[in-house]
């Protein structure tokens, strides 16, 4: 009896606090069923057995972050601010706050460039200079690998396609261009109707017709002088190649392309 007359006041001071704490988790606090001797009277902390406080939300939580092209163009403005301060205000404090900030910049373009081409190096699909080379041998071979090609096409062209050519003969630039059309034409067997557009003879040419109106039914704009089309016999269309001055390799890239390469696919 003297014992537990003595562990009364304890027990029932134990019960009094366990409430106390009860309580205030009620309040404020979101309270799990633990031991309220290691939990309340210990005060261990928070533990998963223990009360759990509610969770603080963090400064600008909710708040969406910035994007990449909105954080560039802060930098590009800040760089602007800075080197029109530098200017305006020419001071060894300005000038240095500036350059600092520039070459911050400079080494973020240089690792840009660098991991750019190291995942070229190591991704072919990526590469355009695999399909348009760069360098000088690499582009030589290009070149004439292109020039075979262009070669065997032009070479077949002759059984279905034909030039208009559209010369005047007060036109200073065709007599120079004449006879270039004249050797492309040779060489590659290529009929060519020349067709003049002040009645004038050609020279190199000499089965010219006037023009009666030939152009414009072709669909050839303009009336400028000398002007080049090339007329497909199997879907009766014409194919407008230039004006003006033309290189014999000019006269035969562009018919190549216009004839046996898609849009978008030589670049």
């Amino acid at each position: 009896m003297l014992v537990l007359a003595a562990l009364a006041p304890a027990v029932l001071a134990g019960s009094v606090y366990a409430r106390e704490a009860s309580a205030g988790a009620v309040g404020g606090e979101d309270q799990t069923p633990g031991d309220d001797f290691y939990c309340g009277e210990r005060k261990l902390g928070e533990w998963f057995y223990c009360t759990r406080s509610k969770t603080t939300p963090r400064p600008n939580a909710g708040i969406p972050r910035p994007s990449a092209a909105e954080k560039m163009a802060v930098i590009t403005s800040q760089l602007k601010e800075l080197k029109a301060r530098a200017i305006l205000e020419p001071s060894e404090e300005n000038i240095i706050a500036y350059v600092r900030f520039q070459r911050e910049q400079l080494d973020r373009a240089s690792t840009f460039s660098d991991t750019w081409q190291r995942a070229l190096w190591q991704n072919p699909d990526l590469d355009y200079t695999l399909q348009r080379p760069v360098s000088t041998v690499g582009k030589r071979a290009w070149l004439d690998n292109r020039k075979a090609d262009r070669d065997a096409v032009l070479e077949s062209l002759s059984q279905r396609y034909g030039l208009f050519y559209f010369y005047a003969q007060s036109c200073g630039a065709c007599e120079i261009f004449g006879p270039i059309l004249r050797s492309v034409a040779d060489s590659h067997g290529m009929a060519v109707m020349a067709v003049s557009m002040d009645g004038g003879p050609n020279r190199d040419f000499p089965e010219y017709v006037v023009d009666a109106g030939q152009r414009a039914r072709m669909g050839v704009p303009g009336n400028e002088t000398p002007a080049l089309a090339l007329f497909d016999t199997a879907t009766r269309r014409t194919i407008p190649i230039g004006f003006g001055m033309l290189s014999a390799d000019e006269i035969m890239d562009r018919i190549f392309t216009l004839t046996n390469t898609r849009v978008g696919s030589d670049y």
